[in-house]
This record gives structure tokens, sequence and C-alpha cells, in this order.
């Protein structure tokens, strides 16, 4: 049986590679779901990527992905800093759910520097350009091997 794992994009991160591609990079958000298609199907994963700049749709969908015990890889955006509803909704996480960063947010600005999600997180993985997604997905790969 495959494995489902759901990667979540917050806030602006469908306009990767025309937003700030000194900080994000050039490659597009196409891209990016290639990538992460193709490295789950490396690691037996059936990986779904969606972005969505609804806070609304974030907590609903993290509410499904605990109610099926879907494996997450959360890229919140700038919901990492305020959203108290996305991290009670990440907090009911009944399989990994890990937070990456394209960018190091402590690099950055200091409204960046925290995180309402991490404290709920099985990890963060951030500052490795797109590789965080596949760092997280490894990481993903490994916990469940362990259970």
């Amino acid at each position: 049986m495959t494995t489902r794992v759901v990667v979540l994009n917050g806030p602006n991160l469908g306009r990767l590679g025309s937003r700030e591609p000194d900080v994000y990079g050039a490659t597009s958000y196409a891209g990016l779901v290639e990538r992460c298609t193709a490295l789950g199907k490396e690691f037996g994963f059936e990986v779904e990527v969606r972005e969505t700049n609804s806070e609304q749709e974030m907590v609903e969908w993290l509410h499904r992905a605990a109610d099926e015990r879907t494996p997450v890889v959360i890229n919140p955006g700038a919901f990492t800093h305020y959203s108290y509803a996305m991290r009670d909704a990440a907090a009911q996480r009944t399989a990994p759910l890990i937070e990456v960063h394209i960018s190091n947010p402590y690099a950055r600005e200091a409204f960046r520097h925290t995180s309402v999600i991490a404290a709920v997180a099985s990890g963060t993985i951030a500052g490795f350009g797109l590789g965080s997604y596949e760092l997280a997905l490894r990481a993903i790969a490994e916990q469940l091997a362990t259970k």
C-alpha cells in the first residue's frame, strides 16, 4: 500500500520563480510540485502538493490530514508567525508533520524569527531552498520506517 503525504504551502508560495528569486530561487511552483511528487515516488509515497492564500482552507486541510492519519510537510509561509488557528490544527496531527521553509527565517527580519507551528511539529527544516522539502520527505520516510 502506498503512503499518502500532503505537502501544504501557505500564502505567496504559488508565486515561486517570480517572487523574490534572490530569496526563494528561480524554480516555479510547478517545478516544486514536480520535484516533490518525483521524490515522493522514490520513497514510495503518493504526494499531493497544495497551495493556498486562505488560512481557513489550510486549517481544513490540516484537520483532514489528522482525521486520515496523513503525514504532512507544511510551509505555512507568513502564517508561520501568527496563525494560532493553524497551530491548533497542526497540534491535532496523528502522523508526522514537518515544518519547512525555503529561506532561513533566522537570517531575515526579526518578525520571521518566531514560529507558532514549530512547537507542535515533528521537526522544522529551513534554509536549504527547495531542498528543505526533500529533507522533510526523507524525514517522514525515516519516521514511518521506525514505527
